[in-house]
């Protein structure tokens, strides 16, 4: 099961589509939720697709990659992105002001800010991002280092041309 919001219908038909992709043996529902609908397809074979999933919260239990999905990431990096982004992150626009001849002047520009408490799925959203060739940082809020931003001019216009708006 994957819980969509209603505000994303695109990415709810993107996810309802790839269930019956990966399994198409099986009939993929949604389930109508207050302000969301879980898509959710049933399958033995679900654990051998997801490994991660197990008991407890992601952030407290080790998330990796297996071999054959590390090596569908390496042959996909921007669609690993998009689902990252779609699922736990955003395009913002920040800003800032700067003194200039004495003036207070307001520049804007546009981020990409990805947030996670896990370490591994972070881990693996940086390792992609290297791969790809963009530039990052980690954003601590206090010591929680739970934010990833893309902001340099150059790297944000390389996710804008694989990533795409949420839809």
């Amino acid at each position: 099961m994957i819980t969509c919001g209603d505000t994303w219908p695109g990415l709810m038909d993107a996810c309802h589509t790839a269930m019956e992709a990966v399994f198409p043996d099986n009939s993929v529902c949604r389930v109508r939720r207050i302000g969301c609908h879980n898509v959710k397809v049933y399958s033995k074979h679900l654990w051998c697709m997801f490994p991660q999933h197990g008991p407890g919260k992601k952030h407290e239990r080790r998330i990796e990659l297996e071999a054959w999905q590390q090596s569908i990431v390496d042959t996909h990096p921007w669609e690993f992105l998009r689902g990252l982004i779609h699922s736990d992150g955003c395009r913002i626009t920040n800003w800032t002001t700067r003194i200039v001849g004495g003036v207070p002047k307001r520049y804007e520009y546009p981020r990409y800010v990805f947030a996670n408490k896990s370490d591994d799925i972070r881990q693996l959203y940086c390792d992609t991002l290297t791969q790809v060739g963009v530039e990052w940082t980690v954003l601590a809020r206090g010591s929680d280092p739970f934010n990833v931003s893309v902001a340099r001019k150059d790297s944000v216009a390389l996710m804008d041309a694989h990533i795409g708006p949420k839809y």
